[in-house]
């Protein structure tokens, strides 16, 4: 048995009581069918850098609306649902004053914010792997990065995210990032532009055994990165998403690297440089997108990558990859959870560098955590079963003033999965047994849900094999 444990990321924080039950501060009357109600005015409070417009656009409701009382619940509800995936508040809380009664009640409902801290000039000091699983086998120190990612969330409080990266050390990377949600009226259309550029001296060169086999250049760097793209989005309703994306790579490989593996870039050249054009759309219905409990998510990328531009006439490769994921309430503190994803390549004859198959980022079956499956094509299917062991409950921390970082809430729940999936793999496959195989793994485990999107999650799990691990995550991984 191994204990492993596997980076993460952080977020917004996250009230689960504000999206259970019927928690609205709103008077007795609300749910009386036959009455109405017309909201007069809708006031905004603590919302001391984020602009009302943004607020606005992601409210159900409008002054001047008239709505029955269930309607005027699940639109409140629904809306405090959208304020808090927006990333930019840690509480949300809606209340109601009635200024006249009768059959039509008039209403002036006040909304009141926690805003996060959104200025991260985050030091970098880290385990570089593909996963902290696989570190965790050999425990080498060598792969360390460090440097600073600073992020400015909600510039000029309008949404926008301005990132700058400098990593240095095992995976040396330079990065770039302004993104900015809506730039029309509408609030429609949003832009980012993004560029970047990485070198390592090491890097994985095969896949034997359905492990990664690594070589290291002391003094050169073995493979090089430079990337530019532009992104358009259209959001033409709350939960639709379509993105555009076009993006130039360039790609260089050293020698070593070339020898030893013949097939690791395309045409087996030192230099693969092409153009990318991307879309994807994505239907995101989840009531909490760090840690859903209730609602659908669905999403569809196809990626054409080399489109005759430059000298890229030898590269011509498309994906598809889609994604349904569903969550339901069963009973009181029971969910369970489903999640499809696959992904299609027309072109098989892909290099080395190139191909993913599972073992990466989220994809992978738990029970795997310390194997990398490589194909071209590939379906992913997780299972889970979840028991709320202690519903949300928040704490004020005394000595800490400020809301962003004194109030805190955390919740607790018990786990039952069960994976599996398949990797389609028409080059290696005979020295990577596990593709071409349907694999699954299944186990229990419990989670933590904090602040700041931090899911802190322990798992016990046996795979196909009969090996059983104790796994240890920072992020939810459906």
């Amino acid at each position: 048995m191994m204990i492993l444990i596997s980076s993460g990321i952080f977020g917004q924080v996250f009230n689960r009581k504000t999206l259970e039950g019927d928690s609205i501060l709103i008077h007795s009357d609300v749910k009386n069918q036959t009455k109405s109600f017309v909201i007069d005015s809708v006031m905004l409070s603590g919302n001391k850098h984020t602009k009302e417009r943004i607020i606005f656009r992601e409210l159900t409701f409008s002054p001047g609306d008239t709505l029955t009382g269930q309607n005027l619940v699940d639109k409140v509800r629904k809306s405090r649902q959208n304020l808090l995936n927006t990333t930019l508040f840690n509480f949300v809380t809606i209340e109601d004053t009635v200024v006249s009664k009768g059959n039509i009640s008039h209403l002036i409902l006040k909304i009141a914010f926690v805003e996060q801290w959104y200025l991260w000039p985050l030091p970098i000091f880290e385990i570089s792997d593909r996963n902290f699983n696989t570190w965790w086998q050999n425990k080498d120190f060598s792969k360390i990065n460090y440097g600073i990612y600073l992020t400015k969330k909600n510039f000029r409080g309008r949404m926008e995210t301005l990132q700058l990266l400098l990593r240095f050390g095992y995976d040396e990377r330079y990065a770039l990032y302004y993104f900015i949600p809506y730039i029309n009226k509408k609030q429609t259309l949003g832009a980012a532009i993004g560029t970047g550029w990485s070198q390592n001296h090491e890097i994985a060169f095969a896949t034997f055994n359905n492990k990664q086999l690594f070589i290291r250049g002391e003094e050169n760097h073995l493979f090089k990165n430079y990337y530019a793209y532009l992104n358009l989005s259209l959001r033409p309703n709350f939960y639709s998403y379509h993105n555009f994306r076009l993006s130039y790579n360039y790609y260089a490989f050293a020698d070593t690297v070339l020898k030893l593996n013949p097939d690791y870039s395309f045409k087996n050249q030192n230099v693969n440089e092409y153009m990318e054009l991307a879309y994807q759309f994505i239907g995101d219905h989840r009531d909490y997108k760090v840690y859903p409990l209730t609602g659908l998510y669905y999403s569809f990328r196809f990626t054409k990558s080399g489109l005759g531009i430059l000298k890229d006439g030898d590269i011509s490769m498309m994906d598809l990859l889609g994604s349904f994921r569903k969550y339901w309430k069963i009973v009181d503190r029971f969910h369970i959870s489903a999640d499809l994803t696959g992904k299609i390549s027309t072109n098989y004859d892909q290099p080395y560098f190139y191909q993913q198959g599972l073992g990466h980022g989220r994809n992978f079956i738990r029970g795997y955590e310390l194997y990398v499956i490589d194909g071209q094509s590939y379906f992913l299917s997780k299972n889970t079963f979840k028991f709320t062991l202690l519903p949300t409950k928040e704490k004020k921390i005394g000595f800490i003033r400020s809301d962003r970082f004194g109030k805190i809430h955390y919740a607790f729940y018990l786990n039952y999965f069960f994976d599996f999936g398949y990797v389609q793999d028409s080059k290696v496959s005979e020295y990577n047994t596990l593709a071409n195989k349907l694999l699954f793994g299944t186990g229990v485990g419990i989670d933590l849900v904090t602040i700041y999107d931090l899911v802190f999650r322990v798992e016990f799990s046996v795979n196909r094999q009969g090996e059983t691990g104790i796994y240890i995550h920072f992020r939810n991984t459906i």
